[in-house]
Order: structure tokens, then C-alpha cells, then sequence
């Protein structure tokens, strides 16, 4: 075995006995409500068990979260498919001259 999957197992073996633990100690029903002006009668209210609650916000967690990186990380998948392409990620009017992109200075000091 490879000390990754050993270091796998040495973290998800107690994170999955919690989370079972937690699911049986906590089988009873909660309600969700999402309207905070009016506690009698609200808009929308779900019932649900407790780990059932907070298994949803995981999974919304990590599907956000993946996202979130998905979209941060568009600069550098597209910089890969360029490179294994070949094209330069150089706009086409610049010329091959300009590949420095400075302005040349024109001294007029000696000029009369």
C-alpha cells in the first residue's frame, strides 16, 4: 500500500464512524423553515432528520466548492490546451517585431 492510501484510511476510517455515529444518535425530525418574519406559519417548511440536514449541506458544500475552483482554474486549463496545441496566446494583430511590446525612443536633442 502507498502512503497515500494509507494516510486515506487513517483519516476516513474515524471521519466515517463519526458520521454514522451522528447519523443513529440524531433519527429525529427537525423542521427547516425558511421564512424568518413568520415562525406560526411559514412559507416553506421541510421536515427532515437531523444528519439528513446536515449530509445536504455537505454535499451543497462540495458542490459549490467545486465550482468555485472549476471556474478560478479556466486561465490555467486553457493555458495547458494552448501549449498542447502549439498556437502562442498572442492576439493577431501584434506582430512578431512587437514581441517585446515597448515603444522605441526617438532622441530629438542632436537633431537641428
Amino acid at each position: 500500500m502507498t502512503a497515500k492510501r494509507i494516510f486515506s484510511w487513517i483519516i476516513g476510517a474515524p471521519v466515517a464512524v463519526v458520521l454514522v455515529s451522528f447519523a443513529v444518535a440524531n433519527r429525529h425530525w427537525t423542521d427547516v423553515s425558511f421564512d424568518p418574519l413568520n415562525k406560526a406559519d411559514p412559507w416553506l417548511m421541510i421536515s427532515m432528520p437531523t444528519y439528513l440536514l446536515l449530509f445536504i449541506g455537505i454535499f451543497i458544500g462540495m458542490i459549490v466548492g467545486g465550482v468555485v475552483v472549476w471556474m478560478r482554474q479556466g486561465k490555467w486549463r486553457k493555458a495547458a490546451r494552448l501549449a498542447q496545441t502549439g498556437k502562442p496566446d498572442v492576439p493577431a494583430e501584434r506582430k512578431p517585431s512587437d514581441a517585446t511590446g515597448l515603444v522605441p525612443v526617438v532622441s530629438q536633442k542632436n537633431q537641428a
